[in-house]
């Protein structure tokens, strides 16, 4: 596929997207011809932001892949910038950051300081008072792995002769404490401590997300190799999160943009773009990343 090819699809789906939210103003507009009054009132994210020509996001410093902030320059790279720069070009909008945090990043919601959360898990707490799109992907849990050990499956490190290490009270120890019970498992105040225990040999593996594995053993590739653990496939889901409202095209229309860009591959492109942030190296994501 050539330059030029790349730029008309870009164009297409630009002017494809355009078009649904054309049909989709029309639509809140004849509604506002019927119901003047509940028009005055309204407030749904879509039309401020297409007002305002601004879409403000949540930013987390040092959350790589996602999020990687230049000291010197003070710009914005990342898997989650990438997305967001779509977004802002399709609709025409400016974006503007707020430095936050995941947890935060649901209070900013809530308190219309932004309209958009990234690299957020849809857990059912936060389901009761923020809106989640699709699901960006899902994020599967395995282990990182000294050399020499050769796991596919939980089945695989599930015996009492392997030693596990993972970060006390974390969603890592609630995994491997339930698909690798029988192991020993170490559990240890912080992740570093974790790192520390598999970079000095105590342990054999240490259970946890595909994206804290992958970036660690770029970092360190004396800790062994990170695989997806099989039978059972185990992944937390990975979304955006927008304000909970009673006109829900703001979250729907991101939902159809993430299908459709996970359909045509371009969300793996940019997870590999930030993960490369790290080191990542492209051929040390596993295949059977589903994004």
């Amino acid at each position: 596929m050539t330059t030029s090819d790349d730029s008309r699809i870009s164009d297409d789906r630009r002017e494809a997207l355009r078009y649904a939210l054309a049909i989709g103003s029309g639509a809140a507009l004849a509604a506002a011809v019927a119901s003047p009054a509940s028009a005055q009132t309204a407030d749904n994210t879509l039309d401020r932001i297409r007002a305002n020509k601004v879409l403000r996001i949540a930013v987390l410093p040092g959350e790589l892949p996602y999020f990687n902030k230049d000291l010197a320059t003070g710009s914005w790279s990342g898997f989650s910038i990438e997305m967001a720069n779509d977004i802002a070009k399709l609709l025409d909008l400016k974006l503007e950051y707020t430095e936050s945090t995941y947890g935060n990043s649901i209070l900013d919601l809530q308190s219309n300081k932004i309209d958009l959360g990234f690299a957020l898990n849809p857990t059912p707490q936060r389901a009761l008072v923020v809106d989640f799109t699709a699901t960006v992907f899902p994020h599967p849990f395995g282990a990182m792995l000294k050399r020499g050990l050769d796991a596919k499956t939980w089945a695989d490190i599930n015996k009492p002769e392997v030693n596990i290490a993972v970060d006390v009270g974390s969603a890592n120890e609630a995994v491997a404490r339930r698909f690798a019970p029988n192991a020993t498992i170490k559990s240890l105040k912080s992740r570093d401590e974790v790192m520390l225990e598999m970079s000095s040999g105590r342990v054999d593996c240490v259970v946890n997300a595909l994206v804290l594995g992958l970036t660690a053993i770029a970092k360190n590739p004396n800790l062994g190799t990170y695989k997806i653990l099989q039978s059972p496939s185990v992944a937390i889901p990975s979304s955006m999160a927008v304000r909970r409202e009673p006109d829900k095209r703001w979250r729907d229309f991101l939902s159809v943009w993430v299908d459709y860009n996970r359909g045509i591959g371009q969300m793996r492109e940019w997870f590999i773009n930030g993960l490369a942030l790290s080191n990542v190296k492209p051929e040390d994501v596993p295949v059977e990343l589903n994004i």
